[in-house]
């Protein structure tokens, strides 16, 4: 009996001990175990800073106070300096009442480097309404908010003739820049913002979750 009681004893010890090392083995391969899904950080960029932002007199604009960058998906590096002085007014004015405000919530960084960018006329447009869509979804924004966004910014944004070609960024001083900075032209666009395309291109966004290139297919096939 006394045998038993033994056998009884030892045979839970194992048990215990047996259950304990999995319990450790499980915990090291949740920390350890490569392959996992990837971060929104890391998957659509990543940034470097905080921006901190005051008021002006005029009551309309902000003076970014500290320095913001953003390493966009590509390599290519986007920076918002300090002095920099932005509106939201890269962004159409009925986005507004999408987004709750350009410098709200989740859209305030992706906005404050898309008023600098588009200020600075030093990229083509086209590649500073994508960093906006990345850098939004860095943010958090969903695919459907950030998508609806890219559409509205791509066929009734303030855009500008870009004497240089589209191409792969380089590396420069060790950051990833354009091919060349060149004077940009600006055009005078004279579609307004219509809310029921836009409407219906979220519609369609939802729907179908459209990759960015038949986005601008759809909004350069609305212009013809």
């Amino acid at each position: 009996m006394g045998d038993s009681r033994v056998i009884q004893s030892l045979a839970l010890f194992g048990f215990m001990a047996g259950l304990a090392a999995y319990a450790s083995d499980q915990e090291r391969a949740e920390v350890s175990e490569p392959g996992g899904s990837p971060s929104v950080e890391s998957k659509w960029g990543y940034y470097d800073g905080d921006p901190v932002t005051k008021w002006n007199p005029d009551g309309r604009t902000m003076t970014l106070l500290t320095e913001l960058r953003y390493t966009d998906p590509n390599g290519a590096v986007w920076i918002a300096p300090i002095g920099s002085v932005v509106d939201g007014a890269s962004i159409p004015r009925y986005l507004w009442s999408i987004m709750g405000g350009p410098f709200e919530g989740k859209y305030r960084n992706a906005s404050v480097l898309h008023d600098v960018a588009y200020g600075e006329h030093k990229r083509p447009w086209q590649d500073c309404d994508r960093m906006f869509y990345y850098a939004m979804r860095c943010s958090g924004v969903s695919a459907v908010e950030a998508k609806t966004m890219f559409y509205a910014l791509y066929k009734f944004g303030h855009h500008w003739k870009f004497p240089i070609k589209r191409g792969k960024p380089v590396k420069y001083e060790g950051q990833m820049v354009a091919r060349a900075v060149a004077r940009a032209e600006p055009i005078q666009r004279a579609i307004p913002v219509n809310p029921a395309q836009i409407n219906e291109a979220r519609d369609w966004i939802s729907s179908t979750d459209p990759t960015l290139e038949q986005i601008e297919q759809r909004a350069n096939a609305e212009a013809r």
